[in-house]
């Protein structure tokens, strides 16, 4: 009865009247009433019996200003203050583990709070992980991820690969011809397997997936091949169960012509295509160029290529 009437009063009190209400209680029950209640509500003896003292002295409680729970300079010093140079020691750590741009406010460390944790243990320093955490939080460090900021060799012609490829897309589309954007896509497994979103599903009814993603040989994966209408700025995926090859990629550009590029651009006679420089649609594939000449002698319709340069992606379907 205790253990259930404390915690429902838990909630509603701050910890000084948390402490006072465990000590009138402790004193209600009479001799044992402090061992009782501590085993009930969690707190420890020391606390309740700090809770008898305050209840029967009103002028302790008097003491605290508004709003305080404790005595100024009660509980546990932080870790600085009770190690004197640990502040210094951490920093020295953090001096070849930092990144971040130096004139920015804003830095991080390559480095984990456990492993912080350990090397300051090597230095003679008791330091847990979230007193590290605070610290760094203090001194202007913060959670980064990793970011995709570095390329490879420039090429001197880069700037001007891509001024060539946008004339290329303004002449098609002025002269009322099609471009599209290709890209195969991140492959998936067939199956009920976790996928990232939500749906609209009745309450307590969600789809039930497996509990873990081990590649089933059977249903094995999929590759989707998104073809992208720059002028309509519309996508069309084709979805196949083959391996992504150069074939597999012209048989998704056949699909997305029989179906919407041929109704939308009736009087079409060229295509450009536009693509990144790998992959089933890469510039050294010879088998997607082959399947290249026999569309455009099944449709009637000059295909041009141009490829983005390594390192670079082509605007295409992202989800």
């Amino acid at each position: 009865m205790l253990a259930a009437q404390f915690a429902v009063m838990r909630e509603l009190l701050d910890e000084r009247r948390w402490r006072v209400y465990l000590g009138t209680e402790a004193q209600a029950l009479g001799r044992g009433g402090i061992a009782a209640v501590a085993r009930a509500s969690g707190a420890s003896r020391a606390t309740v019996a700090a809770g008898v003292a305050q209840a029967a002295d009103p002028d302790a409680l008097a003491a605290l200003a508004p709003g305080r729970a404790r005595r100024p300079g009660a509980g546990r010093p932080k870790a600085e203050d009770a190690q004197p140079g640990l502040r210094q020691a951490l920093g020295g750590v953090l001096e070849e583990a930092t990144r971040g741009d130096p004139v920015s406010e804003i830095t991080w460390c390559s480095l984990s709070l456990r492993d912080l944790e350990r090397q300051m243990a090597a230095r003679g320093f008791g330091c847990k992980k979230d007193a590290i955490a605070r610290i760094l939080c203090e001194d202007g460090y913060s959670l980064r991820a990793m970011a995709k900021v570095l390329e490879g060799r420039q090429h001197p012609g880069r700037d001007a690969q891509f001024r060539h490829i946008n004339a290329m897309i303004r002449a098609f589309r002025s002269a009322g011809h099609p471009v599209v954007s290709v890209d195969t896509k991140k492959k998936e497994q067939l199956g009920p397997y976790h996928r990232d979103g939500r749906t609209w599903r009745p309450k307590g009814d969600p789809v039930k997936v497996r509990d873990h993603d081990f590649p089933d040989e059977e249903l094995g994966k999929i590759a989707p091949y998104g073809v992208y209408d720059i002028a309509a700025d519309t996508g069309f995926v084709s979805v196949g169960t083959s391996h992504d090859t150069g074939a597999f990629a012209v048989s998704a550009l056949r699909l997305w012509w029989q179906q919407e590029g041929s109704l939308r651009y009736p009087g079409a006679t060229r295509l450009l295509v536009t693509c990144d420089a790998g992959g089933s649609n890469g510039y050294r594939c010879r088998l997607w160029k082959d399947q290249l000449a026999v569309l455009a002698a099944q449709t009637g319709l000059k295909i041009s290529v141009v490829h983005f340069p390594p390192g670079t992606q082509c605007r295409c379907l992202t989800n």
